[in-house]
């Protein structure tokens, strides 16, 4: 029986994760790095800088609240390396992003048979987190989609020749690793997504072309849903589609009109996370898509891109707009995208992250009360 409080997430006002990252923590990692502290050491000042960012997010007024990944460098590379079959490693380049800009280099790649680890380190940080929220929120556990993997120069061929065999041992590591947080006590799960995205791209960006537009989106609706089968019907589970996003620039343009059909009208999430604050995002016709009560569509018309704050009657009017596609009572807002999805963090302060968050929980009350 879902309780309450949880079917209400996503919530009206929400965000997607990441939090820019204090000084005090980049000299503790740097520190670390050095020799000059414990890892002991380094997971303390992480603690104490956890504890602050939930009280802020409490004092703003969210009723979620996330670790802002402060145990993490990397949204997606953190979680992916501890899976079995899967290591982190220094590539010869990184991703290139709007502009020619490269990102600090490092990747994932497969050396083995993938599985879930049960001893996987983010199941132990967020029982600790939890105990740190103390039931005056939701705490919300954000981890990379399980599409992330077939990202290109991830999978070894060697290994996993059919792609498909590769998919059914994604799926599987997948439900396992719902299972474990779900155990830990994970009601409030983001799986977050730019593969998917990507396939909305007019070129698909992170792939070698050897398969089609219209197999790699089948094929990722096959492997969310065949991951989410099963789960306990208190959990909810959202998914957050990117663009990318690395000190304040972004990886490539499209609406979501291409994956709309499919992705959106099937895929079983409680809740799409979509990003809409600039003109590389499309319109909103592709909500057309999403059915007439189903996935809570949270609208990211407020950018973390930057630290101008939006005028309010311009997001009040882009909701207004959006409805005409999905429901006001099905849509909620957020920013488009965390604040720091590599420990880089955006180009904005911390004061102005939270004038955001506020400013998104304020609009939120008076259009939903």
């Amino acid at each position: 029986m879902t309780t309450t409080t949880l079917t209400k997430a996503p919530f009206r006002a929400d965000h997607v994760g990441s939090l820019l990252r204090p000084d005090n923590l980049h000299k503790a990692r740097k520190d670390f790095k050095d020799g000059a502290i414990t890892a002991e050491q380094l997971r303390e000042v992480e603690t104490q800088e956890i504890k602050r960012i939930v009280d802020k997010q409490i004092e703003v007024g969210l009723e979620l609240v996330t670790d802002g990944e402060f145990r993490r460098r990397f949204w997606h590379t953190d979680f992916l390396e501890h899976l079995n079959g899967i290591e982190g490693y220094v590539p010869e380049v990184g991703y290139v992003f709007n502009g020619d800009e490269e990102t600090e280099r490092y990747n994932v790649r497969n050396v083995g048979k993938i599985s879930f680890n049960p001893d996987h380190p983010h199941v132990k940080d967020f029982i600790e987190f939890n105990k740190i929220v103390a039931g005056r929120a939701v705490a919300k556990q954000t981890i990379p989609s399980p599409n992330q993997l077939f990202n290109v120069g991830i999978r070894d061929e060697n290994i996993y020749p059919d792609i498909e065999e590769y998919a059914n041992d994604i799926i599987r590591t997948y439900r396992d690793a719902i299972q474990a947080f779900y155990a830990a006590g994970v009601r409030y799960l983001q799986l977050d997504d730019v593969y998917i995205a990507g396939l909305s791209s007019p070129d698909i960006p992170f792939n070698d072309g050897k398969y089609t537009r219209e197999y790699l989106i089948e094929l990722a609706l096959k492997v969310a849903n065949s991951v989410l089968e099963g789960k306990p019907e208190d959990l909810v589970v959202t998914t957050h589609l990117c663009r990318g996003n690395y000190r304040s620039n972004w990886a490539f343009q499209g609406s979501y009109g291409l994956i709309a059909p499919t992705l959106f009208a099937k895929e079983k999430v409680n809740g799409f996370f979509l990003e809409y604050d600039d003109e590389r995002s499309g319109d909103f016709k592709p909500l057309d898509h999403i059915p007439n009560g189903g996935a809570q569509v949270v609208l990211g018309v407020v950018t973390s891109k930057d630290g101008k704050l939006e005028d309010k009657e311009t997001i009040k009017a882009r909701i207004k707009e959006a409805s005409q596609f999905v429901p006001l009572e099905q849509l909620c807002l957020s920013p488009q995208c965390g604040f720091a999805s590599t420990h880089h963090g955006n180009k904005l302060t911390e004061e102005q992250q939270w004038e955001k968050l506020k400013f998104i929980v304020d609009i939120a009350k008076e259009i939903w009360g």
